[in-house]
């Protein structure tokens, strides 16, 4: 298990919003942001009870969590969820748009685009009046999509990558309108993820994939380690072009 990269104490009087924290990329990033002192609040799908063991995890270790249930992708739940962040936090500084997918099966043609694209949006300005000058927005994305334009994907994950990208590009025509109220935003990319629900459905759909991936570059990071980029990304100063890029992009062009 990787380190927090933050040290204890470091955002002490802080708040976090991550979305889709209740597993994976998402339960690591909170609980490592809880560990550096920040209050922060657990988000949930449908699975209520996952959710309350990563906040019961973190209160464990002395940390502050509440969880809040919303769908991205179902606008009452959002509005919901920022009352309840309203009148829980007050406001947001670190707001992490993690969750994604696309992949699931019985969701529609349509449901990667829906998620991945424009729910972000809707979550960002929703949740934009918790957001005051000093406050960081994450975006989650992956090479695989962050590259699509110039790099090919595999088949499967194509639905996927360009409805990260559509996501990506549209959350960063906010940039100027943030900025102009001392908002960062910064998008962090990485190569796939060892041991995510995508890696996990890619593995089905096309057994070997994430194992080829890995010869092919590597190394892949896990969920812990691309949570510890994630949570540095939200405290460090912004790259110029407001991207952070982890691990190798060697086959990517870069």
């Amino acid at each position: 298990m990787s380190s927090n990269p933050l040290s204890p104490g470091q955002l002490a009087g802080k708040t976090a919003f991550v979305t889709g924290s209740s597993r994976g990329i998402g339960a690591e990033t909170a609980s490592f942001l809880a560990e550096a002192g920040a209050r922060v609040a657990i988000n949930y799908r449908d699975k209520e009870a996952r959710a309350e063991k990563v906040a019961a995890g973190i209160r464990e270790r002395g940390g502050d969590a509440i969880v809040v249930g919303a769908d991205l992708t179902d606008y009452a739940s959002m509005t919901r969820l920022c009352d309840v962040l309203a009148k829980e936090f007050g406001g947001l500084d670190i707001l992490v748009l993690n969750a994604s997918g696309g992949m699931e099966s019985g969701k529609g043609d349509d449901y990667a685009m829906r998620l991945n694209r424009d729910a972000q949006v809707n979550a960002l300005e929703t949740l934009r009046p918790l957001l005051h000058h000093g406050s960081r927005v994450v975006f989650i994305t992956s090479h695989q999509a962050h590259f699509i334009r110039t790099v090919d994907t595999m088949p499967e994950y194509l639905p996927v990558a360009l409805s990260k990208r559509a996501g990506e590009d549209a959350l960063r025509e906010m940039i100027p309108a943030l900025a102009t109220d001392g908002i960062d935003f910064v998008v962090v990319s990485a190569d796939m993820i060892e041991g995510t629900v995508t890696a996990t459905l890619l593995d089905r759909s096309s057994p070997g994939t994430i194992e080829a991936r890995k010869e092919a570059v590597g190394k892949l990071y896990n969920v812990d380690e691309f949570a510890a980029e994630i949570v540095v990304a939200a405290v460090d100063p912004v790259p110029a072009d407001n991207t952070r890029l982890v691990g190798d992009t060697g086959s990517f062009g870069q």
